[in-house]
């Protein structure tokens, strides 16, 4: 199994790159930040720090989106960082939550973002691509470029639409029974398309915090720096209650029941440990959707992951603990799942 590390993009700059390196010195094999163009730094400016500071790391968004960038901008940035460092770029893509609706805009629709998806592989490949009546392509690249996209997907249109055309799939939460379901609605997509089902990567992320014992003090303080995860995996989970309704067969209630007692969400405090719009998560939740307790707890349910196809795991490392996380993870963890 993969590793990746997931952060925000704070300033400063330097703490971020300082923690990539931390964990590629740890066995993890992908960074990846959110991409928010308001609420943190410009990602893609930090991308081509953390590549030349690192030797094997690949690099990517989780996730970026259609709207905030016209798509040859963003397959020009790709593709430069993979002509700079080898192609050591993903393109992490979904609707654009926290991006759209910081700025004033709706989250992008399916059809945009399986647009999007073929034109930014393709011209990040060295490939032709249409901008809507215009056929271009970058002059520049060279041949044995290639720039797989990944999409982010919770919803039954969503995962259909990745087994059909990504070339990952992206599930933001660690839920054991989700988590075999998702994996299957993407699997048998890919099939139905005529697709291996095997070349569509699964990647799982969600927070990770190693307590020293299971007491419940260390518990209790563990779900505390990641209960901000229920919050914003809940924004997505309303947005699929609003179109199909509670109950509804097409969205598993093991999903949508949580939200029940959202009241709001205010994205000044999005993707942080002291979000106060997240008090509405219930601990069994932040224990579902996260991994938390002591290592044997993660070597646990990441074992059990792998047994449902997950091809890497994704630490979202957003708590009082960045650094202890990546060193136990490092130390304890991956040589134990990958030993």
């Amino acid at each position: 199994m993969d590793f990746g590390l997931v952060l925000q993009t704070d300033p400063p700059a330097s703490k971020v790159i300082s923690l990539m390196k931390r964990a590629e010195r740890n066995g993890f094999s992908h960074g990846w930040t959110f991409d928010s163009a308001v609420l943190w730094q410009e990602p893609f400016v930090i991308y081509s720090q953390i590549l030349a500071n690192t030797t094997k790391l690949t690099v990517g968004p989780m996730v970026t989106n259609p709207g905030t960038r016209t798509w040859e901008v963003t397959a020009s940035t790709f593709a430069t960082l993979n002509d700079m460092f080898g192609n050591r770029t993903v393109c992490g893509i979904g609707r654009g939550d926290s991006a759209m609706r910081v700025a004033g805009r709706t989250p992008n629709t399916l059809a945009r973002i399986s647009q999007a998806m073929k034109v930014i592989r393709a011209l990040g490949s060295g490939q032709e691509a249409d901008l809507g009546g215009t056929v271009v392509k970058f002059p520049w690249i060279k041949e044995d470029a290639r720039l797989p996209v990944w999409m982010a997907a919770y919803g039954p249109k969503a995962l259909k639409m990745t087994g059909e055309e990504a070339d990952g799939f992206i599930l933001q939460l660690a839920d054991l029974y989700l988590t075999e379901y998702m994996v299957k609605a993407v699997k048998d997509a890919a099939v139905a398309a005529g697709r291996d089902p095997s070349e569509v990567k699964i990647c799982v992320a969600a927070p990770a915090y190693v307590t020293e014992d299971d007491s419940p003090e260390a518990l209790a303080h563990a779900r505390e720096q990641c209960r901000w995860f229920g919050g914003m995996v809940g924004n997505h989970v309303a947005d699929l209650v609003s179109k199909y309704g509670e109950h509804s067969a097409a969205v598993p209630d093991e999903l949508t029941d949580y939200i029940k007692a959202r009241e709001g969400y205010d994205y000044s405090h999005h993707g942080r440990a002291d979000n106060p719009d997240t008090a509405f998560v219930p601990d069994d939740i932040v224990d579902r959707f996260c991994l938390i307790g002591p290592v044997e707890k993660h070597i646990e349910k990441l074992n059990a992951l792998r047994e449902l196809g997950v091809d890497q795991f994704a630490v979202y490392d957003m708590h009082d603990a960045q650094e202890a996380t990546i060193d136990a993870y490092g130390s304890q963890v991956i040589p134990a799942v990958n030993g």
